[in-house]
């Protein structure tokens, strides 16, 4: 999947400033070329096992009080992601981190934001087992789906078998696969369609692969590399990010580059929620970040003036 996700070749930044209306062939390429979806050899799609994922997506059963569900955390209304800027669990604890959004998260190449975790049938086991979130166990809540009769209905009818951890990850697991985005505005200016996006945006799309570069971490139709980067947000002893997985001192503070997409419907920003607005990213990466020590190279003051500001934001909303 790598491959896919290329750095952008500064060759296509030339050929794309010389051609105001339209993206360059190789903008038009990176952008278009979508990678194949991965479905593991035991959990291939199936239209019944995607319906009983997506009724335990929403239902609180998952949590140990039912009083949360995945979709409490993930709402529809703000892109599969959250407006608070880490998310309350059962009894009100407080999360650690901001929720990100699902779209296409069938695409991701690992999970959860320090990468730990392999695949989306693995994920689903974070959430129900952490304290701060459903603090459940998927033996007791297997326990729990199977003494309710439509539950034992439609797990005989999607796996036919019982609720059990096994068959509970991989239902959700195919119901994420199918939340699949690619029809934002910027698709369909990438389509043809020039009226698709404003000329504010198109200007925007020339300083995301150009001048400020945001192209070499969040590349491909889904804006991201999926690597591991420091982006200058301010850092907190709780939770040292990728550092936490690997005890490695050159991956503390560092998480996973997140996608764009929906981006303009995701806030509060960065992996804490401590940013308000797209403004206020691109403020902070105009500045080359909060002067933290622990920020990656490559994160340096952008230079961008206002007007430049306005129209890298504009083109993020087309997202």
């Amino acid at each position: 999947m790598k491959d896919i996700f290329h750095h952008f070749n500064w060759l296509a930044v030339l050929i794309f400033f010389s051609c105001e209306k339209e993206p360059s062939l190789l903008i038009n390429t990176e952008l278009t070329q979508w990678p194949k979806m991965e479905y593991p050899l035991d959990n291939q799609p199936n239209g019944k096992k995607i319906a009983l994922g997506k009724r335990l997506f929403h239902d609180p059963i998952l949590s140990l009080d039912s009083s949360i569900s995945c979709s409490s955390c993930h709402k529809e209304e703000y892109a599969m992601a959250d407006n608070l800027p880490v998310s309350l669990g059962i009894e009100n604890r407080l999360g650690k981190r901001n929720s990100p959004s699902l779209w296409n998260i069938g695409y991701h190449p690992y999970y959860m934001r320090e990468g730990g975790v392999p695949s989306l049938e693995m994920q689903v086991l974070v959430p129900v087992h952490e304290h701060n979130e459903m603090a459940f166990n998927m033996l007791l809540l297997a326990k729990r789906l199977n003494s309710d009769s439509s539950y034992q209905t439609e797990f005989r009818n999607a796996f036919n078998d019982t609720a059990t951890p096994y068959t509970i990850t991989r239902a959700i697991a195919q119901f994420e696969r199918t939340l699949i985005s690619n029809n934002a505005p910027i698709d369909a200016y990438l389509a043809g369609n020039e009226n698709a996006i404003s000329r504010e945006a198109k200007s925007g799309l020339a300083l995301f692969f150009g001048k400020a570069n945001c192209s070499h971490c969040h590349s491909g139709p889904l804006f991201t590399n999926f690597g591991f980067y420091n982006n200058g947000t301010a850092t907190s002893i709780n939770d040292y990010g990728r550092g936490q997985l690997t005890l490695d001192s050159s991956d503390f503070f560092t998480f996973k580059v997140p996608s764009l997409r929906h981006v303009k419907s995701t806030a509060p920003y960065m992996h804490n929620g401590s940013l308000t607005s797209l403004s206020d990213v691109l403020n902070q990466y105009n500045l080359g970040g909060s002067g933290l020590d622990y920020t990656s190279d490559g994160i340096e003051e952008l230079k961008l003036n206002n007007r430049e500001l306005i129209e890298l934001e504009e083109f993020l909303k087309t997202l």
